[in-house]
């Protein structure tokens, strides 16, 4: 056997001489130009049998195009023929975007919709820090654009804009049949600008609101504290902050002897789930539930409360209509899994959650992809939660705009009238019969009342003493707020029965 030395050559073999014919003519050929020839006939020789499995008589394989998926055969005939022979050249962008929210609006839910680029813009923008706008939570209802709730302090507020406000028309322009992105794209704008909305308010005539917009910071907390302990925090919205504001606040007041809390809700329109569940839990006892979620054919998952910071003082919990989403988290959990009493009305009555995703052109696809229960597994949706003690809110706390550019003198007849004699009413002053006409006893008494409020003693209505008579309405609903007396009230018997 022939073995190989470490040198790697095979030994010579002296027994025998083995004679090697000389070579014929060759060819020289450097190394490189070799191998790139190699590597030539190699590519050809591959080009030509796949042309040779595919167009050959007798193939061996069928090379296949990929065939589009058959549902969108029907969307893609529609767009060539549009795109082919509608009268005049059309957008391709356009065509596009329209049939992404022709996919949207076909869900009939009110919650789920394609923005494009400019209307993502907007949307992200009220997440953030602040925006510029009149500040007011709106959503599509019925083919309507319908207020879920102003927001605190903001012009929208000040405006006397009310949930369930039906919003006609921006600028004069139909807001009917828009969706909610787009119709916040009309009503924001650069704080100074302005902004007239026609509002249907109930079965009332419809009136036009002019508003200034502002900055809207998105500050959500809002607390003080009275002597006898009792803390009132207002939560206007479930922001990222949101839960970090409320326990700051709990911490200073609970350092000034807070004895008890009122959590308000009332016309917060919601916001984050996860601020809704880190704020129930300050209140909810570890181990109970505070929200079950229940995703797309899956059985609900239940969120607990877990041992952390609690506050276990007595506690109850203001809503209205426009509290929704979040703010019913919230309810139902201190309802069901800490004994917490509601008081004011029905909430709104929205129990799906949504998801947002972020298209590489900065358009942004918002949709429902599952719905909350309380912790007992209700689901109100569209119901709202019913609060344990009914209070409503007193007759002038729903009173229609008096616009401040109208002017109003003795002889004059307008709805508005009527409003503005309610309100000196309400507010002590006496201007006869309540209706829509200005009388000499309705000049008198907005007269005492400018005097009264170092106001220009004029007897019309207009201008400064507009503003003053509906910052003083709106003054008066916060310090006589009826269902704010009741929770104290029921806190009170809460704490005397404690002792």
């Amino acid at each position: 056997m022939d073995e190989q030395n470490q040198s790697g050559q095979q030994p010579e073999n002296n027994e025998q001489q083995v004679k090697v014919k000389p070579a014929g003519k060759y060819l020289r050929m450097k190394p490189f130009a070799f191998i790139m020839l190699l590597f030539l006939t190699i590519l050809v020789t591959a080009g030509l049998t796949i042309f040779a499995l595919t167009f050959g008589e007798q193939k061996v394989v069928e090379v296949k195009v990929p065939v589009e998926r058959t549902e969108f055969k029907q969307l893609y005939e529609a767009y060539d023929a549009l795109k082919d022979k509608y009268y005049e050249d059309v957008e391709e962008d356009q065509l596009i975007h329209g049939a992404i929210n022709g996919l949207f609006d076909s869900l009939g839910d009110p919650y789920s919709d394609y923005m494009d680029k400019e209307e993502a813009t907007s949307f992200n923008d009220s997440l953030s820090s602040s925006f510029q706008g009149i500040g007011a939570e709106i959503s599509e209802r019925n083919g309507y654009i319908m207020i879920v709730s102003p927001i605190k302090n903001t012009p929208a507020e000040k405006a006397g804009l009310q949930p369930k406000d039906l919003v006609l028309s921006v600028d004069g322009k139909s807001v009917k049949g828009m969706s909610s992105t787009e119709a916040v794209l009309l009503i924001r704008g650069e704080k100074g600008t302005k902004v007239t909305l026609s509002i249907q308010r109930g079965d009332a005539t419809p009136f036009d609101v002019t508003i200034v917009r502002d900055d809207i910071p998105v500050e959500t907390v809002y607390g003080d504290i009275d002597e006898n302990g009792i803390a009132h925090f207002q939560i206007t919205s479930f922001s990222e902050n949101t839960a970090t504001e409320l326990e700051k606040l709990l911490e200073e007041f609970e350092k000034q002897g807070m004895t008890a809390i009122i959590l308000d809700v009332r016309q917060n329109p919601g916001g984050f789930l996860k601020a809704a569940i880190d704020i129930s839990n300050l209140f909810v006892e570890s181990g109970k539930t505070i929200v079950q979620i229940q995703e797309k054919d899956q059985e609900p998952s239940i969120v607990k409360a877990d041992n952390g910071i609690k506050y276990n003082l007595p506690i109850t919990v203001l809503i209205d209509e426009g509290s929704a989403s979040a703010s019913e988290i919230l309810a139902g959990a201190l309802k069901e899994s800490a004994g917490a009493k509601l008081i004011g009305l029905t909430s709104f009555g929205k129990g799906t959650m949504q998801e947002v995703l972020y298209m590489e052109d900065g358009a942004n696809l918002k949709f429902t992809t599952g719905k909350w229960l309380t912790p007992d597994g209700n689901w109100i949706n569209e119901k709202g939660i019913k609060p344990d003690v009914e209070v409503k809110y007193p007759d002038y706390a729903s009173l229609p705009y008096v616009d401040p550019t109208q002017s109003f003198e003795a002889g004059a007849t307008n709805p508005m009238i009527q409003t503005a004699e309610r309100i000196l009413e309400v507010l002590g002053y006496n201007p006869g019969t309540v209706d829509t006409m200005f009388t000499e006893e309705s000049v008198d008494a907005l007269k005492q009342y400018q005097q009264d409020n170092k106001l220009e003693v004029t007897g019309v209505l207009t201008g400064e003493t507009t503003y003053a008579l509906m910052d003083a309405i709106s003054e008066k609903l916060k310090t006589d707020d009826p269902q704010i007396l009741k929770a104290k009230e029921l806190l009170g018997t809460t704490e005397a029965t404690n002792e």
